[in-house]
């Protein structure tokens, strides 16, 4: 590649231009790279492979060695749960799904949709993991899960990758590849944690000695690009041995220093992988095919959506379930490799893998979105369910001569307490779902609901309540709210606590039906004396 240079400056220039457009409108840099790769791809007639392909793999490169500073042995034995069993049960599941669907669709032979099939239940690290770390959501519950399942497909890659010579092979032994492959694999794990044991730490001390920055982040690139070096040597993926090199280095006291100094590369390399990409789509293939492009790629994205979902919400918080299956739905970075590797060995044909490859990167596009998004999107979908499930529940229970409380805070949560100890029948309406779950999961009976809608009132039975009881401290809500209970025929006798700005305001909105207390710093005893005291006046 004679003009590789002027390319790479150009790439460079476009997509600086693209992502400091793009992040005015808060869209991820990795659509700006793959849109800088598809510019220089129509430009130059390339398609991804060459000098720059291979520079741009070592962006994931990093990424798998930074994984591996994260996530020691010891870790990942901690780990095993959401490692072995989410990340074999989502690769098996989603492998054979996969096959039969690729199988239909494009009437592929056995042993080439086997390996399709498995290569999308592949998720994307380069993706996900960027976007989790940058955000702080790789320590939460669903963020653990993820990683643990993508740690899984990494491992993964490794046999679908010697599956693919096995199968591409018509005169080898599929015995010996196997052993040879075994041999090699406890050659390659002996040789490299013998290293981190015996030479890392003494050599770190040795540099550190040096107090030299330079020397030091020279001998981490030294140490990445050898562990991968040794891996490719013995027949397996850059990608491997930067991850055990990364596990083996989590073992010293310097990795936090190393992962400092390594991000920048790492985020640089992984921009110039995302280029690559953007290089290998084919216009052409995309107008004669978008709409089986479309089709697939919805089928890929819930199918996976929804079998993560399963096998998760068995044993796990529906929502942990739900933001896990959102943030790994995509197809992988390591797909578009197998799918190269089966079109050079003529397991496969240019159209159906450039149709694979849209749809990989379609996917890829779609989850910064996805994950950026993950909570609003968590909290529409529990908002469907959550307000099927009450209306149901609701509607089954019929409650007359209750109390109705408005807000689960820190005051509403001790009057249910209170309440829960006279027996008297009660209902919560609040609008934040994590203090919704937080009242399901003590058994109290507090539903998901917008109190300032009529349906939720009439849901609630407001009309039949003995008390409606206000804790909403939010002025633009508690003025509608009264305005709203104040507008029924039949007057509903209301308690609300009150500061003294807000009770100056609300007396000349509201009726004699609506009882303001008094105190500025209320105690739940307060509240709950009130409303029983009120309940049993309207009922006597």
């Amino acid at each position: 590649m004679d003009n590789f240079l002027e390319i790479f400056l150009i790439a460079a220039a476009i997509a600086i231009v693209l992502n400091v457009i793009l992040k005015k409108f808060e869209i991820p840099t990795i659509i700006g790279y793959i849109a800088a790769g598809e510019i220089i791809s129509e430009i130059y007639h390339l398609s991804g492979k060459g000098e720059i392909t291979h520079i741009a793999e070592f962006g994931i490169v990093f990424l798998m060695f930074t994984i591996g500073l994260e996530f020691s042995f010891k870790h990942l034995m901690a780990m095993k749960q959401e490692v072995f069993l989410n990340g074999s049960l989502q690769m098996l599941t989603c492998g054979f799904v996969f096959t039969l669907i690729v199988m239909g669709i494009f009437s592929l032979e056995d042993k080439s949709a086997t390996v399709v099939g498995f290569a999308l239940a592949l998720s994307s690290t380069a993706v996900v993991l960027k976007i989790l770390n940058d955000n702080g959501d790789i320590n939460e519950q669903y963020g653990r899960k993820a990683l643990g399942i993508l740690l899984f497909q990494d491992i993964a890659v490794i046999p679908l990758l010697l599956l693919v010579d096995i199968l591409s092979s018509n005169n080898q032994n599929i015995e010996q590849v196997l052993l040879t492959s075994l041999v090699s694999a406890i050659l390659l794990i002996a040789l490299l944690f013998l290293i981190g044991k015996y030479l890392v730490d003494r050599i770190f001390r040795l540099i550190i000695r040096t107090s030299s920055q330079e020397i030091f982040i020279g001998t981490i690139l030294f140490m990445v690009i050898g562990a991968s070096f040794l891996a490719n040597y013995f027949g397996f993926s850059y990608s491997l041995g930067a991850f055990i090199a990364g596990a083996l280095i989590a073992e010293t006291k310097y990795k936090h220093k190393i992962e400092a100094d390594l991000i920048p590369f790492r985020d640089l390399l992984l921009g110039l992988f995302f280029m690559t990409v953007g290089m290998q789509i084919q216009l052409n293939v995309i107008a004669e095919n978008w709409f089986l492009i479309c089709i697939l790629t919805l089928i890929v994205m819930l199918m996976k959506f929804g079998i993560i979902f399963g096998f998760l919400f068995l044993y796990t918080k529906k929502r942990v379930a739900l933001k896990t299956a959102f943030s790994i739905a995509q197809i992988g970075e390591f797909a578009l490799a197998i799918f190269s590797l089966l079109q050079a060995k003529n397991m496969l044909d240019v159209k159906t893998s450039q149709i694979l490859i849209v749809v990989s990167i379609i996917t890829m596009i779609i989850t910064p979105f996805i994950l950026n998004n993950i909570r609003k999107i968590t909290n529409v979908v529990e908002d469907i369910t959550l307000n099927t499930n009450t209306i149901q529940s609701t509607h089954q229970s019929n409650l007359k001569n209750h109390l109705v409380i408005f807000g689960y805070g820190r005051l509403g949560q001790e009057m249910v307490q209170r309440i829960k100890n006279t027996g008297v029948p009660y209902l919560v309406l609040e609008s934040d779902l994590n203090l919704v779950e937080l009242g399901i999961s003590r058994g109290e009976n507090v539903i998901f609901a917008n109190a300032a809608q009529e349906e939720t009132l009439k849901i609630a039975n407001i009309e039949e309540c003995a008390v409606a009881i206000i804790t909403i401290t939010n002025e633009a809500k508690l003025e509608m709210l009264c305005q709203l209970l104040s507008s029924y025929p039949k007057p509903i006798d209301t308690i609300i606590h009150v500061n003294g700005n807000l009770k100056k305001m609300l007396f000349s909105s509201i009726d004699d039906n609506i009882r303001i207390v008094r105190s500025e710093k209320i105690l739940a005893r307060n509240l709950v004396q009130e409303a029983l005291e009120c309940r049993i006046h309207k009922n006597t």
